[in-house]
């Protein structure tokens, strides 16, 4: 018996459902929403909260434990720079659950899950503080942009010389006589 178990196992074993999870929060987190299934829907926001509510400390302990949690790089990064300073004040509800209809194969009840504070129609367009944090890029890059410029200057200047040339070899291969390459095709080995 199952007594007081509520935990969804979604018809699938622990290393799948794992995986499955890991899966959903990434996408979630890299697209800001994604379209499932409602039971999928509430297993990944309970799957994704504490790890959203964790990442609003930027450590490196705390940047491995979301890792072990969603193993992709570019979603733990994401995770930190765009979607914890956007959530900074909010003290937990990070995500909503849409409902969308029924699916015509199965007729599983659909729905859309997203990030409250990513969807423009909801937050009225209100722009939180952490738009003057993604102002300013982390970059170990030099700051000499000046110079690149000019180099970028030179390079389509030196494009548009040699453009002209282009259509006389293009006539001079045209009048040349076509010799049929060689081929491996139906050679033994």
């Amino acid at each position: 018996m199952r007594h007081n178990k509520n935990f969804n196992h979604l018809g699938r074993q622990a290393g799948h459902r794992k995986a499955l999870m890991s899966n959903m929060a990434s996408s979630l987190i890299l697209h800001k929403r994604i379209e499932t299934t409602l039971a999928k829907a509430k297993a990944v926001r309970r799957f994704i909260e504490p790890l959203v509510t964790k990442s609003k400390e930027d450590t490196t302990h705390s940047r491995r434990v979301v890792f072990s949690y969603l193993k992709q790089k570019e979603a733990v990064t994401e995770l930190f720079r765009t979607i914890a300073p956007k959530i900074a004040e909010r003290p937990g509800g990070y995500t909503r659950i849409l409902k969308t209809g029924f699916r015509l194969g199965d007729a599983a009840e659909m729905c859309i899950i997203e990030f409250v504070d990513f969807n423009e129609a909801y937050t009225l367009g209100v722009a939180p503080a952490a738009a003057a944090v993604e102002a300013k890029p982390k970059t170990r890059r030099s700051r000499k942009k000046s110079t690149d410029a000019v180099e970028d200057a030179t390079v389509v200047e030196g494009a548009k010389k040699a453009a002209p040339k282009a259509p006389k070899a293009a006539a001079a291969k045209a009048s040349a006589p076509k010799v049929a390459k060689k081929t491996n095709v139906g050679k033994k080995m």
